[in-house]
């Protein structure tokens, strides 16, 4: 299918990128405090695996747009190719974010609490307090990642585009 990952003359990859920026780092966030802040994991319950699941959407969206929008730069710079490069690492953190923050809400809403309804997969207080440590590590672990992924990602993309264009 080819689409144009344009609207009103502007690439679609520019305003894209602006949702990815917004959206990983919330994911992120919700997934650690769900983790560490009961009070949080009660009130944000589904909707840290929701975020997380839209930035598993934006982010191959923002990659296609991306890619439209470089088949059509006339001087493709080395920076841009960083960007690009950096850009397609972006993946593999979101849906590792995405999978612990599904896995993080049923373990929370179904396993670990008192009374769960699937309690007794683990049927020791220990083998539930474990899992949950290595829970704890995977989400740490995957928004860490995005996060500083998707830093790195913006940062060369605004270097890409602004470096040498002005003078101080």
């Amino acid at each position: 299918m080819n689409f144009d990952w344009e609207f009103n003359g502007l690439p679609l990859h520019v305003l894209i990128v602006h949702g990815v920026v917004i959206v990983v780092p919330l994911a992120a966030l919700c997934a650690v405090l769900t983790a560490f802040w009961p009070a949080a994991r009660r009130r944000l319950g589904v909707v840290t695996p929701l975020v997380a699941f839209a930035a598993l959407v934006l982010v191959p969206v923002a990659v296609q747009a991306g890619e439209w929008l470089q088949s059509r730069i006339v001087n493709v710079t080395p920076l841009l190719g960083t960007h690009t490069s950096l850009g397609k690492t972006m993946l593999p953190w979101v849906i590792a974010l995405f999978l612990a923050a599904a896995l993080q809400w049923f373990w929370y809403r179904y396993i670990a609490a008192e009374g769960a309804r699937f309690a007794s997969a683990l049927p020791t207080r220990t083998g539930r307090r474990a899992a949950t440590v290595v829970l704890d590590l995977v989400i740490l672990a995957s928004a860490t990642g995005a996060v500083v992924t998707v830093a790195l990602i913006g940062e060369s993309g605004s270097r890409a585009v602004w470096t040498g264009l002005f003078t101080s």
